[in-house]
């Protein structure tokens, strides 16, 4: 019998008693990232929020997705989930972000190299296919309870469509763009600036609006490891069968993730455009 999860078990020990210190200090750094966010989205008044939400959605994706904004972010406002929304948002801004900071460099480096492109492959596929229940296991080791395991949790299971996109968009610039950008002198550097982001932006964006999609299904699943917001609520309306409580956060969740895919999507829609 082949015991792999024993061996598994052997090297998350070794990991958190030898590197502490570390896992303390990334955590004080997380936790930090993850409550500046909150007290952004805390101070400022619902209604301003709100506004903005729908404003931006009204110019990024239309009348339709502005109305919908409006009305249901009231909707929330209304049924006494506030609060638990702005956990929920800046839980998932914070872990897109984290995210986003190591994914696009991975996705410019696998699209610049083959050999890191075959390595990384196997790899991605492993970690979007993982059930995501399993990486709240060595989050809550290294880490304990609350919103830091789940934003851990919630990076590793969100950043493979970035890294994917990211380097397919670069892949796809054309090469007569990339050889006439050498031939005029551009370095490296400003080939990757000038030409291969720009044209690759609408491609990135997409992966950017999968990557906060899957932020937002990971950090609903993170409230069973006490991250709070509306993820938390669901649990409740679970474990203690009240099935209108767990209705209404459901509610909440679909509002806040349409809401946040159609604004994104619009982002991207607007660059496909504007590149035609």
């Amino acid at each position: 019998m082949i015991n792999i999860g024993q061996y598994i078990e052997m090297a998350i020990n070794w990991l958190t008693e030898h590197f502490a210190s570390f896992f303390d200090a990334l955590s004080m750094g997380i936790g930090g990232f993850i409550d500046g966010f909150q007290h952004v989205l805390f101070g400022i008044p619902f209604y301003i929020t709100i506004a903005v939400l729908a404003a931006l959605a009204w110019f990024k994706s239309g009348k339709g997705t502005a109305l919908f904004t409006l009305l249901g972010l009231l909707l929330i406002y209304g049924m006494g989930f506030w609060e638990e929304t702005m956990q929920t948002l800046a839980l998932v801004l914070s872990s897109t972000c984290l995210a986003l900071l190591l994914g696009v460099p991975l996705g410019i480096w696998t699209a610049n190299s083959d050999r890191c492109n075959k390595i990384m492959r196997p790899i991605l596929d492993f970690m979007q296919t993982m059930p995501a229940f399993v990486y709240l296991i060595p989050a809550v080791l290294f880490f304990g309870l609350g919103t830091v395991p789940g934003a851990f949790a919630t990076i590793i299971f969100a950043m493979p469509p970035v890294v994917r996109l990211t380097g397919l968009g670069i892949r796809q610039v054309p090469k007569n763009v990339v050889e006439a950008s050498r031939s005029f002198g551009a370095t490296p550097w400003q080939l990757l600036y000038k030409v291969q982001l720009p044209l690759a932006l609408p491609t990135i964006l997409t992966g950017i609006n999968q990557t906060i999609m899957m932020s937002l299904s990971m950090v609903v699943i993170a409230a069973m490891i006490s991250a709070g917001g509306l993820g938390e609520i669901v649990l409740k309306g679970i474990t203690q069968m009240k099935i209108g409580l767990g209705f209404e956060g459901g509610i909440a969740v679909v509002i806040l993730a349409i809401v946040l895919d159609r604004i994104t999507q619009g982002m991207a829609d607007n660059r496909k455009n504007k590149k035609k």
